[in-house]
């Protein structure tokens, strides 16, 4: 009877195990197109490319979208490198805002990144941090709307957007009963990781293409503009009126943008 319940139930672990099991070794996106990883940044979360998502699977690609940590630039690279080393074929990185630091480190050493795509995102050179490119250029507003830091019992601070300033700040151009879902649901960064200078440059080497709109509130859109132009970037596309959340408000563009990195050659 033992044997019997524990056959059992190693069959069941089995049979939960397997789809995960299957899931790392898919096959890559049919006809041979890349996958796509999609790398949010602070204050947001993988929820934030579902327009994008939908886009790029009706069009045939594969996509993941990974869950940043937030903790660190280097600490968060590591994570999203792991993802890129698990899939077979050719890969698409794509950042936003912070996950544009986070893309440029995880990049660095792998060969199967074709391309690497900023959505309103941060292309640090080595030595430079989110914090330092943000007040590079004026127009930044993000500092006055920030909340309280949250002290970690294991040391730290982690950084919020203030709810009721939301909106206005980070999603002024989506619905505002959707921005204000996306203010309830934001993912907290840890204030040092603002401050980590990123270390490896993927973007020397890797073609890249640039996504922002000219009324973001949080990295002034000279910053983006510095930061594609220095990049050689294959192309840069300024979205009229967008907001820092360019993908969630124009996710037809920004998902057209994705695919022409991803078939360039």
């Amino acid at each position: 009877m033992k044997s019997l319940l524990a056959s059992t139930a190693l069959a069941f672990a089995a049979g939960l195990l397997a789809p995960a099991a299957q899931a790392r070794s898919e096959a890559p996106a049919p006809s041979g197109k890349p996958t796509v990883v999609l790398v949010h940044g602070a204050f947001a979360d993988s929820s934030s490319w579902n327009g994008v998502i939908t886009l790029l699977e009706r069009d045939g690609y594969k996509v993941v979208a990974a869950a940043n940590p937030l903790r660190g630039v280097r600490s968060d690279a590591d994570e999203v490198s792991d993802i890129v080393k698990s899939i077979d074929g050719p890969v698409v990185l794509v950042g936003h805002s912070y996950g544009g630091s986070v893309i440029s480190e995880a990049a660095e050493g792998q060969g199967n990144v074709k391309a690497l795509v900023y959505v309103a995102a941060f292309a640090p050179e080595a030595g430079e941090t989110a914090l330092g490119l943000t007040g590079k250029f004026p127009g930044s507003t993000l500092g006055p709307t920030l909340a309280p830091p949250v002290h970690l019992t294991g040391g730290g601070d982690d950084l919020y957007i203030q709810q009721s300033r939301f909106p206005d700040q980070f999603a002024a151009d989506v619905p505002l009963a959707a921005a204000r879902l996306m203010a309830a649901g934001q993912r907290p960064i840890a204030q040092a990781a603002l401050s980590e200078a990123s270390t490896a440059p993927a973007w020397k080497h890797v073609p890249s293409w640039f996504v922002y709109g000219d009324k973001d509130r949080n990295i002034p859109p000279a910053a983006m503009s510095f930061m594609a132009e220095r990049a050689h970037a294959r192309e840069a596309v300024v979205v009229k009126g967008a907001s820092h959340v360019v993908m969630v408000s124009n996710a037809p563009v920004v998902a057209a943008l994705i695919e022409r990195a991803a078939t360039a050659r």
